[in-house]
Formats: C-alpha cells, sequence, structure tokens
C-alpha cells in the first residue's frame, strides 16, 4: 500500500497545506486548520467522471439549443430560478436547521413528479419511513417520486445509473462520504469530492441536482467555499423560526438574477407562497406608533414595503448601547454620528435600537434616510405622518443621495395606498408626471430638510 500522508486542511476556505498553523495563510481566519488523511491519487479519481473528450470551438460556431426550463407549477420559485429549473444545473440550498429546506424540496419533488419527471430524493440524514411521513403530512402521493436513505456516494451513484432521474436532490452533502477518503463524512474533503463527483453527474447525465447544505453557526455554509463556487446556483433560507414567514434568497446564480427573493409561509401543510410581500410585512403595522418609518426596498427585482421601529432611550452608561436587527450594525453608527454632527441630536447620552419588522434583513443604502427619519420620530416623540414613505441614502455630509429604480418604489408605495413620498432631489429628473399626479413627491436634498419638514422642531419633548 502506498504511504498515507497527514495534511491539514481550512474548514473555511479549504486551503491545504502540509503543516498546522493557528492561522490560515489563504483567508487570514483563526483556529480553522483540521487535520486529515490524504490518499495518494489514484488514475481514476471522479467515479463520475465523462469518458468523452472535449475540443475546442469557436463561439460563433456554438449551436444555440433551445432547451426549455422545468416548470415546477410553483410560481414563486420559477420566478427566484429565472424563470423556471436548467436541466443540468447543480443547486446549493442552505439554512438553519428546521426553517424549512426539506419541506420545500420535498413540495419541489411532488410538482416536478407529478408532471412526469422521475425524482430521486436521496434522504440521508433521515431513514425512508421518517422522510414518507412528513411527505403524508404535505399530502404528497406519486408515483415518480423515489426515496432511498443512503450515505455512500458509491451506492447512491449505482442507483442514479439504474433509475435513471431527472430530477436528483440529496439531504444533505455534508451526510455523504466516499470510502476511498479516510476522512469523516462532512468533513473538507469530503465535502468537496462529493460535491465535485455531484458535479459531473448533473453535467454529464443532464440531471437537475439539489444538495442541501448545512450552515454555522454565522449563517454561513458549512465547509469550504469552493462548495459555492461550484455549484450553479445558491439558495440561502432566512427567516426567524419563530415567525411562519420565510425568505428564499438568491445568493448566486448563474442563469437568472441574483438577490431575487421569495417569501413563503409556513403552514401544517407545508410552505404557501406569498405574492404580495409587502402586505404581509405591514398587515400588523401600528399607525399611532413613535419611532416608526416606512420604505421601499429593493430585492433583486421586485420593491417591497417594509417596516423600520426605532426606540430611542436616555442611557444609564457611560458607553451609549447600539443594537439593530436587519441592518448593519456599523452602518446604524455611522448614521447616528451623521445625525449628532448635522443636526446637534445629543446621541451620545442615547441608547438607539433599530429593527426591521417581520425578519428581513437589508443592506442597500437607500434605507438609510427613513432609519434617521425614524430614529428622529423616537427621539422628539412625535408621530410621522402614517401614509407616508421615505427612501434616499445619506452621505457623511448630511447630504441625501440619488437611488437606483425610484420608480419602481414609488409604483409600490401607490399600489399599497401611500399618499406621499420623499425622495432625493436627484431623482425628480426621471419621474413621469403620470406618477406625480398619483402620489405627493416631496423632493429632500439635505437630511436636516427631510427631517425638519417631517418633524416639525417646535414639537421637542423634554
Amino acid at each position: 500500500m502506498a504511504k498515507q500522508k497527514n495534511v491539514w486542511f481550512c474548514s473555511d476556505c479549504g486551503h491545504k497545506q502540509y503543516k498546522w498553523a493557528g492561522q490560515c495563510p489563504q483567508c487570514q481566519e483563526w483556529n480553522t486548520m483540521h487535520e486529515e488523511v490524504e490518499l495518494p491519487t489514484s488514475s481514476k479519481k471522479f467515479e463520475s467522471a465523462s469518458v468523452k473528450t472535449s475540443r475546442p470551438i469557436r463561439v460563433c460556431e456554438v449551436k444555440q439549443n433551445q432547451t426549455p426550463r422545468i416548470q415546477t407549477g410553483i410560481e414563486e420559485f420559477d420566478r427566484l430560478m429565472g424563470n423556471g429549473i436548467v436541466p443540468g444545473s447543480l443547486t446549493l440550498v442552505g439554512g438553519h436547521p428546521g426553517i424549512g429546506k426539506s419541506t420545500l424540496l420535498l413540495q419541489l419533488s411532488n410538482a416536478l413528479a407529478k408532471q412526469g419527471l422521475t425524482v430521486l430524493y436521496v434522504c440521508g440524514e433521515e431513514s425512508v419511513e421518517q422522510t414518507s411521513l412528513r411527505a403524508k403530512r404535505l399530502n404528497i402521493h406519486t408515483d415518480n417520486l423515489w426515496l432511498l436513505s443512503e450515505t455512500h456516494f458509491t451506492h447512491i451513484k449505482s442507483q442514479i445509473d439504474e433509475i435513471q432521474p431527472d430530477i436528483l436532490i440529496v439531504d444533505s452533502i455534508q451526510i455523504v462520504y466516499k470510502g476511498e477518503l479516510a476522512s469523516a463524512p462532512g468533513s473538507v474533503s469530503q465535502v468537496r469530492e462529493t460535491a465535485n463527483e455531484f458535479m459531473h453527474i448533473a453535467k454529464g447525465m443532464n440531471i437537475a441536482t439539489f444538495l442541501v447544505g448545512h450552515v454555522t453557526k454565522s449563517g454561513e455554509i458549512a465547509g469550504p467555499k469552493v462548495l459555492e463556487h461550484l455549484v450553479d446556483t445558491v439558495l440561502y433560507f432566512e427567516g426567524d423560526k419563530a415567525h411562519n414567514y420565510r425568505l428564499v434568497r438568491v445568493v448566486k446564480n448563474r442563469f437568472g438574477p441574483t438577490d431575487e427573493i421569495a417569501v413563503f409561509n409556513m403552514t401544517e401543510k407545508g410552505l404557501i407562497q406569498v405574492p404580495n410581500p409587502s402586505q404581509i410585512f405591514l398587515e400588523e403595522r401600528k399607525k399611532g406608533v413613535m419611532g416608526s418609518a416606512i420604505i421601499p426596498t429593493i430585492e433583486g427585482s421586485r420593491p417591497i414595503l417594509v417596516e423600520v421601529q426605532a426606540l430611542v432611550t436616555p442611557t444609564a452608561f457611560s458607553i451609549p448601547s447600539r443594537r439593530s436587527a436587519g441592518i448593519d450594525q456599523n452602518r446604524l453608527g455611522l448614521l447616528l454620528a451623521v445625525l449628532e454632527k448635522r443636526l446637534r441630536y445629543p446621541m451620545h447620552q442615547t441608547d438607539v435600537f433599530v429593527s426591521v419588522v417581520g425578519g428581513l434583513k437589508i443592506t442597500e443604502p437607500a434605507i438609510d434616510l427613513g432609519i434617521l427619519v425614524a430614529v428622529a420620530s423616537s427621539l422628539r416623540n412625535h408621530l410621522l405622518h402614517p401614509e407616508t414613505t421615505i427612501m434616499g441614502e445619506v452621505g457623511l455630509s448630511g447630504e441625501v443621495r440619488s437611488v437606483p429604480r425610484v420608480e419602481n418604489r414609488i409604483k409600490e408605495a401607490i399600489q399599497m395606498g401611500f399618499q406621499k413620498c420623499v425622495i432625493p432631489k436627484h431623482n425628480m429628473k426621471g419621474i413621469p408626471k403620470s406618477l406625480q399626479e398619483k402620489i405627493q413627491i416631496q423632493p429632500v436634498e439635505m437630511v436636516e430638510e427631510a427631517i425638519n419638514s417631517l418633524i416639525p422642531v417646535a414639537t421637542t419633548t423634554s
């Protein structure tokens, strides 16, 4: 037998070296190096590698075959994937335990199996009986859905060759292992090698493949980053398990738009798609509450109205507290510094808490002005007009910068029945008169102008 070698892999980026180090030299993360046994490379590394050899071809000579996408019948999911599933694609689905990954994939399997497609569901973490109980609860009855409780890749590959499915679902990639590797299932080498094998299966046999991935405490896909680079599409489940709403976000998509989201409602009968997220996020809104502002945000191609709540209280400590949910805490600190510098608000004497209602995480800077107005409303104990929406990026000098796709945001506000919209002054150039006739539009250039117009100075609190 050939001599085995001990190597060290980084659990975050997959960097390989032959000596231990406290810090990974590739991603600069600490305490991520794990020891594994490396076997000599065999002449045939991948079981699923194609025997056909590729030849270069001119780009103008490539024939564009009209391969139709597979429509699932779940409209929100089809829109998320870019108008359907591409045959031969490899999709990674990640999310916290119990958030609904297996439920969604079972419903997806049922919808595809009813179209006559053969679906193979590899439930490695559960027995066939346990998975069938969930399928029964979801009212899934079809002859084209096959369940396989197996974790050894060679056995899974043999069943794929026998059944020849159109759709392959592996739940999860961290539990599948290859016997040739001495490392444990879920390790860096096992995840990397098995993911490569499923990639060869998807591309070589033209099977649309879905891989379920575990996540770490920080919410990232467990395993090396090469796993996310390898697949065609990455879907992340978001949302609090204490709430019924689940958000599926596209982080990467080679066949469609990125940063799209789909909203689902978790019920006893499974996930139900929500076609109008703005109505869901605003249905429990209280109009007589101080520190509340409505902001039109863009998620992918869809405008969504969300409520941002702020609570400002006097601090009892030398260092005030800054807490946020749904927005970046560093961004909040920067905005509060602008508020204190430009409007002379005593933010250094107050604790500030800001939250996006509904569990949605917003990263775009167009919510800056709405956050500052909500903080000012809570600080001054002044109610904002309940039918007003606010948008705009705030610079360090207090200027309100333009935001993209302002027309879509205004149209969503009009559809939801709002009467007034505060926008950056530079965005007034491209707004048609037809929209200006349906809603009152107030352009602002500076933060002081926006806050003083919405919250009169004469109503300051003691």
